[in-house]
């Protein structure tokens, strides 16, 4: 009996030698191949995605304005968290004895405050006071007709995304593992990432790759990134479309409590990609961060493909030199090895490149021009061979990095000591900047021209703050004649608490209710109208 088990054991690990076998003409630890071995063709994934990719209904019916668009992320629903915890803040703020002139901020007040934003994002000043300045050469007219200088700035610092109440309470957990450090973001992280993914549907090929928002804010889960053009900020794994199109997002706060002990790359990849939101079939892009075979071969079960550069040295990559590329090999020289469903490529250009990937072919014959010298000492570009992998991973992993520069052009970030409102301005950046892609997918829908980016956010302000766009803003005029004294006594008013114009140097019962100054309103003199001339 046991020699029949053992049987039964050695037949089925020889089939399933012979099956490695067939899938793999070289083995793993074998030599490495050339171009010009064969190679087998890999069992793509049939793609079966959840919902037809692109811009989902309701956008789909009719015309839609940037408000229209915008409001799918900034809905009504956000709006009033917004106001209803900035009440709160305020009420909190004033009874621990700060000093502002507060009233309860409304919907329609927060939409011309986020109209504000946007405004300031394409009509970029250095300070914020700077766009209610008078008497200067800078003078900005439109935003003292929107909103006072002085109930923006008391906005600004009472914003509040989160309960105040409920802050507090969890406050008193730090140190322990029921604190949240993202608490005061919690409520609007949610509805964000639940509005990226159920508007839009992304297409075949998407990335994961990292995003840094800019703060040197002290908070335990600021990171430094050596590599990136924002050294120090919040730090974020996104997956995107290949149009730039943020389609989730997560934001990096440290180890995890539910880690998988398979790496942070492995858990990050594995929440981001969603077989019940995505469906099978899909392609993923990654950097060498994440690729390692331990997850390529999970996702490839998951019915998923995967395209990425490698580090040397992870488990599971080929360590062989036989056949190796060295720094003597031509440009073009193209190494492989596959194992099982993973197709590991080394390319030699400018310097080494190694892939990873479970979908692609070696070479299908893909040139690329590269510049050489010559016998006789001239340069001229020639093809040199390209593998196929390599040339799909450059056409479709930059969807973070085209959605990092989208999010970056008129953006409403500004420094600010508070570390959730500078991720608030992150949110609003990317809702702006979604709904951009959206428009420009839903103009060629319709087979309409597009806007700029720019005249996208001039017109979502213009929107939000209820101003026609092509409309010279009346700048609220404040400098009215009103009486000096505020008697009720008809026949002492034009006596009592007379001033000295400061023009003529006559006694006179006007003033300016702006200037606060003495100025003469009479039929032979009026000094009111030469003052302000």
């Amino acid at each position: 009996r046991i020699r029949r088990m053992w049987m039964i054991n050695m037949k089925f690990k020889k089939k399933y030698l012979m099956e490695s076998r067939s899938l793999s003409p070289v083995s793993h630890d074998g030599r490495w191949n050339t171009d010009a071995d064969p190679d087998i063709v890999p069992n793509i994934p049939r793609f079966t995605p959840k919902r037809i990719p692109g811009v989902q209904p309701p956008l789909t019916f009719g015309k839609k304005s940037p408000l229209d668009i915008f409001s799918q992320y900034f809905d009504e629903e956000v709006i009033n968290i917004l106001c209803a915890n900035t009440n709160k803040n305020a009420v909190r703020n004033l009874e621990r004895g700060r000093k502002f002139t507060w009233a309860d901020v409304y919907p329609e007040e927060m939409k011309k405050y986020i109209g504000l934003l946007l405004y300031m994002g394409v009509m970029d000043l250095p300070k914020v006071r700077d766009f209610w300045r008078k008497k200067t050469l800078f003078h900005v007219p439109f935003p003292a007709t929107v909103m006072s200088r002085d109930r923006f700035l008391a906005i600004s610092c009472n914003l509040h995304i989160s309960d105040p109440m409920e802050d507090a309470e969890n406050d008193k957990k730090r140190g322990t593992e029921e604190y949240d450090c993202l608490h005061r973001v919690q409520p609007l992280l949610d509805i964000m990432r639940n509005r990226c993914m159920s508007i839009y549907h992304p297409r075949q090929h998407i990335s994961v790759d990292e995003r840094m928002i800019a703060t040197k804010a002290r908070i335990s889960f600021k990171q430094y990134m050596k590599a990136k053009p924002t050294k120090w900020g919040i730090k974020l794994f996104v997956l995107a479309d290949v149009n730039g199109y943020t389609i989730d997002f997560k934001i990096y706060t440290g180890k995890s409590k539910f880690a998988s002990g398979k790496g942070l790359s492995f858990d990050v990849v594995t929440s981001l990609v969603n077989r019940d939101y995505l469906g099978s079939g899909y392609v993923i892009y990654c950097d060498n961060f994440y690729t390692s075979p331990l997850l390529f071969r999970h996702l490839h079960q998951l019915g998923f493909g995967t395209c990425g550069t490698y580090r040397e040295g992870r488990v599971g990559v080929p360590s062989t030199k036989q056949n190796a590329l060295n720094k003597r090999s031509p440009r073009g020289s193209i190494r492989w090895i596959r194992n099982d469903v993973l197709l590991f490529v080394k390319w030699m250009d400018t310097r080494e490149v190694s892939m990873c990937t479970t979908i692609h072919t070696v070479y299908s014959g893909e040139t690329v021009l590269r510049w050489q010298t010559t016998e006789d000492g001239r340069k001229e570009k020639v093809p040199v061979p390209r593998p196929t992998a390599v040339q799909q991973y450059n056409k479709y992993m930059g969807g973070v990095d085209t959605s990092d520069q989208m999010l970056g052009t008129n953006s409403v970030h500004r420094k600010t000591r508070k570390w959730y409102m500078t991720i608030f301005q992150h949110f609003l950046d990317i809702a702006v900047t979604n709904s951009f892609i959206l428009h420009k997918e839903l103009c060629a829908i319709h087979h309409d021209k597009c806007m700029t980016r720019q005249n996208f956010q001039e017109l979502l302000a213009a929107q939000l703050t209820g101003v026609p766009l092509d409309g010279s803003p009346r700048e609220r005029c404040d400098h009215l004649p009103v009486p000096v004294s505020n008697t009720q006594n008809l026949s002492e008013r034009a006596s009592m608490g007379r001033r000295r114009c400061i023009r003529c140097k006559r006694s006179t019962p006007w003033k300016c209710q702006e200037c606060d100054v003495g100025l003469c309103l009479q039929l032979d003199r009026n000094c009111f109208r030469e003052h302000h001339i």
